[in-house]
């Protein structure tokens, strides 16, 4: 898949990253906030699409917030900053964990932030609900035996979409009866692929927002909202 534009991009943005594993943790600046990385952890600093998804999504006002895959935390500390009455994040990066805590810390947010060492959805308890559950997924998809070898390669790959089909198998259950389903994507995931999952899962598909940016080669970035059945009219 060495001619596919978007698996290049992601080898180049996984090379940055990795470049920066050995350093100590430094700060950035997104949302006109300091933030700290940890080594290891997908950084906001080389993508614009943590502050744009972070800046899109719908808040629920003293309500209930799910980040799936929370890397440095920005989102799940946002999403308190903007009135949520509990935030949860999860990630399967020990690092990212620690990183999200730290964050949560920095801006005064512990105690309405519970963070995490989850893959997916294993950590939580099967009856607690969110009124949004948010993920900027790995929408990058590589050959099945692509190997993840490192925990960086999970920010980015979902080799045979694994991770979408148990993400949108699993989600639905962690809803509260009005809540709302949104995946961070792109125009380089597989969008063909995903419309025939949420099919299978009785999912409907839908573009809250999107955004065309020129990086290193033109992307659209989109919010997608995935309505189960029993929330329609």
């Amino acid at each position: 898949m060495s001619d596919d534009p978007g698996m290049e991009r992601s080898r180049e943005l996984l090379r940055r990253h990795q470049e920066h594993t050995t350093r100590e943790p430094h700060t950035f600046t997104a949302l006109r906030k300091k933030w700290d990385v940890f080594p290891g952890v997908f950084s906001p600093e080389f993508t614009p699409v943590t502050a744009m998804f972070t800046t899109w999504l719908p808040y629920p006002p003293d309500g209930a917030f799910l980040e799936v895959g929370s890397g440095t935390g920005v989102t799940a500390v946002w999403a308190a900053l903007q009135g949520c009455r509990r935030v949860v994040a999860l990630d399967i990066n020990p690092a990212a964990v620690e990183n999200t805590r730290a964050n949560a810390c920095r801006h005064d947010v512990s105690d309405r932030v519970t963070v995490l060492h989850s893959d997916l959805f294993d950590a939580l308890p099967p009856d607690v609900v969110f009124d949004v559950i948010f993920w900027n997924s790995n929408y990058v998809e590589p050959p099945a035996d692509f190997s993840l070898d490192t925990m960086l390669h999970h920010a980015f790959f979902d080799p045979g979409y694994a991770a979408h089909r148990r993400f949108l198998a699993e989600a639905p259950a962690h809803l509260a009866p009005d809540g709302r389903l949104l995946l961070g994507f792109s125009d380089v995931g597989n969008h063909e692929l995903l419309r025939q999952l949420c099919d299978t899962y009785g999912l409907t598909l839908s573009t809250l927002r999107s955004e065309v940016r020129e990086l290193h080669m033109t992307v659209e970035f989109q919010l997608l909202e995935l309505t189960p059945a029993r929330h329609r009219p």
